[in-house]
C-alpha cells in the first residue's frame, strides 16, 4: 500500500470517527448564532420594574437587624425586593441569611397565589399563568440550590419564572428556547451532564483528531492536485504534433 493510499484510508477512518461530532459543532454553532442571546435569556419577557426607594431613616440599624436575626455577619447587603426591603447577611461560615430590613426576621411563607401575582408583575406579555409549583430543590437548569417557586406562562416559548421563596424575586428565567440552546450547547462542548466543562479530555482529543483531518486533507489535496497537473502536462505533450 503506497503512502497516498494509506493516508487516504487514515483520513477517511478518522473522519468517520469524529464526523458526527463535527456535525454537532457546526449545527450547534448555527443554532447558537441564529438565536439572539437576549431571547435565550428571556429578557424580552422581563417587565421593567422600578424598585421602591429605600427609606433609610425608617429602617433599624444593621447592628440591630443582626441582633434580631441572631447572625454576626461578615458581609451585609441591603436591597429592595417585591416583598419589601431586605438584608442579606453572610456569616463567617454557612449560607447567607435573608431577613426583612424592617423586622430583622425572615419573611413569612410565600403562597402560590402570591408567587403567581409577583411573577405576573415581573412578566412582559399577555400570556396567562399555566402552572405554579414550589420545588423543594432547584432544578439543574436554574444553576441554583435550595427551594424555588416555578411559575409557568402559556406563551409560545413556554416561559418559566423561578422565584425566591423568601423575597419573591425572579432569580432566573427559562423557556423552550433556552432549553433548545442548552441542548445544542452541551453537544457543542461534549459535556452532557451540565454543560459547564469545555476543557475535558474527550473534547481535546476530538478537536486534535479534527485538526489532523483538516491538515491531512490539505496534504492529500496538494498531492492529488500535483498528480493531476503532472498527468495533464503529460497528456498535452502526448497529443502535441511533431
Amino acid at each position: 500500500m503506497n503512502v497516498l493510499k494509506l493516508s487516504t484510508q487514515l483520513h477517511k477512518w478518522i473522519a468517520l470517527v469524529v464526523g458526527l461530532q463535527v456535525l454537532f459543532w457546526v449545527g450547534g454553532g448555527l443554532v447558537m448564532t441564529a438565536i439572539p442571546i437576549e431571547t435565550v435569556r428571556g429578557e424580552h419577557r422581563a417587565a421593567e420594574l422600578k424598585p421602591n426607594p429605600l427609606a433609610l431613616g425608617r429602617l433599624p440599624a444593621l447592628g440591630e437587624i443582626a441582633r434580631r436575626a441572631g447572625v454576626a455577619p461578615v458581609q451585609a447587603e441591603l436591597h429592595t425586593t417585591p416583598r419589601g426591603p431586605a438584608w442579606t447577611l453572610k456569616p463567617a461560615s454557612g449560607e447567607p441569611i435573608i431577613v426583612s430590613a424592617l423586622t430583622g426576621r425572615p419573611f413569612g411563607p410565600l403562597s402560590a397565589a402570591d408567587a403567581s401575582a409577583f411573577a405576573k408583575r415581573a412578566y412582559r406579555g399577555t400570556a396567562e399563568v399555566s402552572g405554579v409549583a414550589l420545588l423543594p430543590e432547584a432544578p439543574q437548569e436554574t444553576g441554583r440550590t435550595g427551594p424555588l417557586w416555578r411559575v409557568d406562562f402559556a406563551d409560545r416559548e413556554k416561559t418559566s419564572f423561578y422565584l425566591s421563596p423568601a423575597t419573591a424575586e425572579v432569580v432566573t428565567r427559562r423557556s423552550g428556547v433556552w432549553r433548545l440552546f442548552d441542548f445544542f450547547w452541551r453537544l457543542h462542548v461534549m459535556d452532557w451532564n451540565d454543560g459547564e466543562d469545555f476543557n475535558h479530555p474527550l473534547i481535546i482529543i476530538t478537536t486534535a483528531l479534527t485538526l489532523s483531518i483538516v491538515i491531512s486533507g490539505f496534504i492529500l489535496l496538494w498531492i492529488r492536485l500535483a498528480r493531476d497537473v503532472k498527468v495533464f502536462k503529460a497528456s498535452r505533450r502526448a497529443v502535441r504534433p511533431e
